[in-house]
């Protein structure tokens, strides 16, 4: 760690999930950091001790602070990933936020026990969904250039990137067929130097 520089550690179960935007965020600012990794066995009696009984949670010099978003928005702010202005800023939170909605969507359907209305919302999800988010962000982009804001990265590209790549993993790598802008944008994230070497490296996890 450098001299001056805070002591993080970021907490999560062995898993992409909601902590790997935030671990590019890292590997691209090249911030060393702690990369705990909780067992499922260890997280029942861990639980009461963080912020609101989730993770991730980042520590800051031993400080705790809770909410994916929250944190890569900290670590943004910090290592000049947030835009070039208030406005791209605000786009990026936007972008963000509509990407959590559609994730709502998503665990809307894989949490019905019903297998008849679990098909039903599935079916639902692919062929409305989907396409309305994705056609709205494929625009963004193009018009962007490739970048989900302005013309320089963001932690919203690194949202994107993470999403794309589980979407992909979840309906096959045709996926992304129809939306070049998008698969062009994850290409380009994963292709930074600092961004792809942290992907050679990361544990292997199945989400």
């Amino acid at each position: 760690m450098a001299e001056g520089q805070p002591g993080y550690k970021l907490i999560y179960f062995n898993a992409r999930g909601r902590a790997e935007h935030i671990r590019y965020v890292l590997a691209f600012a090249g911030v060393d950091y702690v990369d705990e990794r909780i067992s499922k066995e260890r997280w029942p009696e861990l639980k009461k001790s963080m912020p609101f009984g989730q993770l991730p949670v980042l520590e800051v010099d031993g400080q705790r602070i809770a909410q994916s978003n929250a944190i890569a928005r900290y670590l943004a702010r910090k290592h000049g990933l947030v835009g070039a202005d208030e406005w791209e800023a605000m786009q990026c939170d936007m972008l963000v936020d509509s990407l959590g909605d559609l994730r709502t969507e998503l665990l809307q359907f894989q949490k019905e026990d019903d297998l008849f209305k679990k098909e039903e919302k599935k079916a639902k999800f692919v062929k409305e969904t989907i396409p309305l988010f994705l056609n709205k962000f494929e625009k963004t982009i193009a018009q962007n250039n490739g970048f989900a804001v302005g013309s320089t990265t963001t932690w919203a590209d690194f949202v994107f990137a993470v999403a794309l790549e589980n979407f992909e993993q979840m309906f096959g790598s045709a996926a992304l067929e129809h939306y070049p802008n998008l698969r062009g944008l994850k290409q380009r994230v994963h292709a930074i130097p600092a961004i792809a070497e942290w992907i050679s490296r990361r544990p292997h996890t199945n989400s």
